[in-house]
């Protein structure tokens, strides 16, 4: 329904040091087209894009590639979402976007911005597999009623390895978390063995955030913040 998901987009002051930071991580970098003027740059690990936007926007926002974007905002209208903004026109760069109900922004634009990386198939990060953006909100029933129209399969809420509800779809899973878990959206990486893999990181000189998920076990789980401040959290499996 949305199209096909293109990147998570984030707002970084410095885009050198975002990049630098994903790359210890292990993330690889994708080539990107003239679109955007500001300085903009996309990491992946073969499966996330994370999208650096040197421009203040509000962030992070899920990015969708649709054709037609003028006609899709009104089929998407139609489900009952309110555009929240809307640029079309024939010398610009049409896209439109809107809020879900805990205000997570969502983009749908005309055409990438970016295309291959470095990164080989099959191959992650230092963070593990990436398995979900979740998004903090305390309703996790009016989350549910609004992404099923959108192409998502909201699962049953679960309490490992911490209160969620995850929402599948062809492209990109997510995932609801309460506001108490992280009162802010994180991108979820899982691993059988993430205890290895943070000993890796430390010793790297990757700084591990304090305030850890409460439940979740610090020496098999880990809280890392990029520069810009995106949400890292790295866990052993989600169920």
């Amino acid at each position: 329904m949305l199209g096909k998901f293109h990147e998570i987009s984030v707002e970084t002051a410095d885009i050198a040091d975002s990049v630098a930071f994903y790359e210890r991580l292990g993330f690889s970098h994708c080539g990107t087209t003239d679109t955007w003027p500001h300085p903009y740059g996309v990491m992946t690990d073969g499966k996330l894009f994370i999208g650096l936007h040197q421009f203040k926007f509000p962030s992070p926002v899920i990015t969708y590639v649709h054709p037609g974007v003028a006609q899709h905002s009104h089929v998407i209208g139609k489900l009952g979402v309110e555009i929240a903004w809307k640029r079309v026109g024939d010398d610009s760069f049409n896209e439109f976007g809107f809020l879900d109900p805990a205000g997570q922004p969502v983009r749908v634009q005309e055409a990438p911005t970016h295309f291959s990386s470095n990164a080989e198939h099959g191959v992650t990060s230092l963070c593990g597999d990436f398995a979900e953006f979740s998004i903090a909100s305390a309703d996790f029933e009016r989350m549910r009623e609004f992404w099923e129209p959108l192409g998502f399969v909201a699962l049953g809420e679960s309490d490992e390895p911490y209160v969620r509800m995850s929402m599948t779809s062809d492209h990109i899973d997510l995932a609801v978390h309460r506001p108490r878990t992280l009162d802010q959206p994180m991108l979820v990486f899982a691993e059988a063995d993430m205890g290895e893999r943070i000993e890796r990181l430390k010793a790297l000189g990757v700084e591990l955030a304090e305030d850890l998920p409460r439940g979740l076990d610090p020496r098999q789980s880990a809280l890392l913040r990029a520069p810009e401040g995106t949400a890292l959290l790295l866990i052993t499996s989600i169920d």
